[in-house]
């Protein structure tokens, strides 16, 4: 029985996905927020698209950059890859958990609150 797990798990890492990738979860902004950031980035390549989150005036964008510079740092680092070869290949904020909390209201009832969390994910790739 053990052998079949030995085979399952080599079979696992050979199909594996080797590109470089960063993921930040539970992030506290609304996933419908941030794919408004990561739309703009999709397909650039690094240098360009770290230019342009940090010029975006927009919330998403501070911690979309950190996921895109943990991703380079994973390039460089773990796969030897150059810098300037990189593009972003995939980009997607996914929600996570709700919190809920409650707002009083008048007359002693409660209004619900729903503050939403998000995990984003991005897949660099070297340029062919």
């Amino acid at each position: 029985m053990a052998t079949r797990i030995r085979e399952k798990t080599a079979a696992r890492r050979e199909t594996a996905d080797k590109r470089p990738h960063a993921t930040a979860k539970y992030i506290r902004i609304s996933s419908r927020k941030v794919k408004i950031v990561i739309d703009v980035i999709r397909g650039k390549s690094v240098n360009e698209a770290a230019a342009i989150l940090s010029y975006t005036p927009k919330a998403a964008s501070e911690p979309v950059l950190k996921v895109l510079n943990s991703a380079i740092a994973n390039a460089e680092n773990n796969l030897n890859m150059n810098r300037d070869e990189l593009y972003v290949a995939e980009v997607y904020a996914n929600q996570g958990p709700t919190l809920k909390r409650y707002r009083p209201r008048a007359r002693g009832s409660a209004s619900p609150i729903r503050k939403r969390t998000s995990h984003i994910t991005i897949v660099l790739d070297q340029v062919q």
